[in-house]
């Protein structure tokens, strides 16, 4: 079962404030309180499968109380007999209605799930939500089951000729086959037992799984196997480190917690001559806490891993740290509540596109584990999960999903099975569609001018010309919008009096696109007498004092009216110059001219033909303001008067 390789991540849940009354008993319950002492001992050492029968013979006898029913229910839940749990807790609700956590609610509403009662489910979370109303994450999608349905029907499903009567699940690519973690026991008449339900520990197998003939399931060579358990396992691209999860034990001896738990850890092992030795534990492991269910991203850079270490969200959740080598890893980050919940996250893997598929019972499924996806290329962890649907998910255990663009692999405890978990192969027929938010940003110029646009306006069209959204760059000509990368967009920026623009956007996950607009304006709408200078948003053309040659910065602006002349072969300007009032009039008027022909020449030499432009220097003759002569008036004043107007006249 499943939940065997997630036992130690219940810690955080089945231990808490129980707030239960203690009443008196008479004499004749004191057989059956030792008798309950017996499995409460067995269950706080997560032995679920001796407890639920002690506390059924308990109850049976007509001896009742939360706290019994808490126990009892969260054992049947912890081994997924869902039916069983949903009865107990619904007993716990009925009877001890304040002497419940939030926790029970939502164990119970995932047991109703699971059976299909979806109503009453529902029913139960609300009141959960309510109980827990600081909660974040959880959210109950109403729209959910028609979105599960929505992505049905993309795989399918065959059976894996390797499965035993027993346990067989996680598995793993390894050389032409898979690595698998099964309790078969093979080749052992000493098996050994875990109270956890009866079974037997977990040893790794491996198998040629794409062989034509029926391969031969054998145990992994080497120091891996220990008589506790071992499972979940990745193997570098080299095929000489892996990574696997064991049970705190290591060179003979057994490791446990304050509580007398023995948690689960990450160990690496190197292939040595066909053997897998040299065992180490790595060094984020702790004795309090748990850490498991190693995968490796595909680039083999970072090491994804399951834990309930402390900074978890929930019950158990994803982390990630890099690996640098010679055994050390990075800081430990954890993937964030868009992934991650209250519930618990577990076995994760992640394909070569950068999407990681993952189980959880804490985002909406048909209940039990399900299987769900997310993009996360770029190390962002706040894309949209998906449910990946049915077949492949159930209402039962759907968990350890790995794909690798052929051939895929899952395990399940639904009903049909050879064992209690099997492994199921499957063939994926239609892609499955994910939900990809990016965000794209970018500015809004004025070709010509390099100007910002402010209020002009931006929208995101997909392929079928339909309006996504839409926005108006701001005060600095910015805008930010959102699109689906799943699929390819246009975006297209427009302003009035200038030609919209568009780019076309591809596919393609990760971080926000910068998409910068160079709009060019529609220059027809400027008529006979307008100032093109003004149009085009042109800075100030300044000349030195005394002189008219053309300066650097001039020849910045001066350019611009020569793009504009370029790009409209129709166009002819007039160059006007104007000096203020200070220095004898004639002379200004003389300057001015100078300045209008050598503007006039500079256009010249760049290519513009001599019949398109005039050159005139009006002095003083036409100021904008009241800075005459005798007049007077600051330096910033005097400054409007001199200036330069392109002046269409054809």
């Amino acid at each position: 079962m499943l939940n065997k390789v997630l036992l130690p991540f219940f810690v955080a849940f089945l231990i808490v404030s129980q707030g239960i009354a203690q009443e008196e008993e008479p004499d004749s319950l004191i057989i059956d309180d030792r008798v309950k002492l017996r499995a409460d001992e067995q269950y706080d050492q997560y032995s679920f499968s001796p407890a639920i029968d002690i506390y059924k013979k308990v109850l049976d006898k007509g001896y009742v109380s939360s706290d019994l029913l808490k126990r009892l229910g969260n054992s049947y839940y912890f081994n997924a007999k869902y039916k069983e749990a949903a009865d107990i807790y619904e007993k716990l609700v009925q009877d001890y209605p304040n002497e419940i956590e939030p926790d029970y609610l939502f164990r119970y509403s995932q047991s109703l799930k699971t059976l299909g009662e979806y109503e009453k489910s529902k029913s139960v979370f609300d009141d959960f939500k309510s109980m827990a109303a600081s909660l974040e994450s959880l959210v109950y999608d109403e729209d959910y089951l028609e979105k599960i349905k929505a992505n049905s029907g993309r795989y399918e499903v065959k059976p894996f000729p390797y499965n035993s009567k027993y346990t067989d699940f996680a598995a793993a690519f390894y050389e032409k086959g898979l690595i698998f973690s099964s309790d078969r026991d093979t080749g052992s008449f000493a098996r050994y037992r875990h109270t956890w339900n009866s079974k037997d520990f977990l040893d790794l197998y491996k198998v040629d799984a794409d062989s034509s003939s029926m391969a031969k399931v054998i145990k992994l060579p080497g120091e891996v196997n220990t008589r506790l358990h071992e499972s979940t396992s990745v193997v570098s691209k080299d095929g000489q480190t892996m990574y696997f999860t064991r049970n705190n034990f290591l060179d003979g001896k057994k490791y446990r917690d304050n509580n007398g738990v023995i948690r689960l850890k990450i160990y690496s092992a190197e292939l040595v001559e066909g053997e897998w030795t040299n065992i180490v534990e790595l060094p984020f492991n702790d004795d309090s806490y748990s850490v498991a269910h190693p995968v490796l991203s595909p680039d083999g850079k970072r090491l994804y891993f399951v834990s309930d270490m402390p900074g978890s969200l929930g019950e158990s959740d994803i982390f990630m740290t890099q690996i640098i080598g010679d055994g050390t890893y990075g800081p430990i980050v954890n993937l964030g509540k868009t992934i991650n919940t209250r519930a618990r996250e577990t076995f994760p893997y992640i394909t070569q596109d950068g999407i990681l598929y993952f189980s959880s019972d804490g985002h909406p499924g048909l209940g039990g584990f399900e299987i769900f996806a997310t993009i996360i290329a770029f190390d962002e962890y706040d894309q949209p999960i998906v449910n990946v649907g049915e077949p492949v998910n159930s209402p039962f255990d759907d968990f350890a999903f790995i794909w690798n663009e052929s051939q895929g692999y899952f395990s399940s405890n639904r009903e049909g099975g050879l064992g209690e978990d099997d492994i199921y192969a499957f063939e994926e027929k239609e892609p499955l569609v994910l939900d990809c938010l990016q965000e794209v940003t970018g500015t809004v110029y004025d070709r010509i001018s390099n100007e910002v646009l402010a209020g002009a306006t931006v929208k995101i069209i997909d392929e079928e010309n339909k309006e996504i959204s839409s926005t108006l760059t701001d005060a600095k000509g910015n805008y930010v919008l959102m699109l689906d990368c799943s699929k390819g967009n246009f975006v297209r920026a427009s302003r009035d009096g200038y030609v919209p623009a568009e780019e076309y956007l591809t596919k393609s996950y990760g971080k926000p696109r910068i998409v910068d607009f160079y709009l060019e304006r529609d220059v027809v709408t400027g008529g006979f007498g307008d100032d093109l200078a003004k149009l085009l948003q042109l800075s100030t053309i300044y000349f030195d004092l005394n002189k008219f040659d053309i300066r650097p910065d001039a020849e910045i602006e001066i350019q611009k009216v020569i793009v504009a002349m370029e790009k409209y072969p129709s166009l002819k300007i007039k160059v006007n110059a104007h000096t203020d009032s200070r220095g004898n009039d004639a002379y200004n008027l003389w300057l001015s001219q100078k300045r209008a022909e050598s503007t006039v020449a500079y256009m010249i030499s760049k290519g513009i033909a001599a019949e398109r432009l005039q050159g005139e220097g009006f002095g003083e003759k036409r100021l904008v303001n009241e800075c005459a002569n005798g007049v007077s008036c600051s330096r910033e004043k005097h400054q409007l008067n001199r200036r330069s107007e392109f002046i269409i006249f054809e």
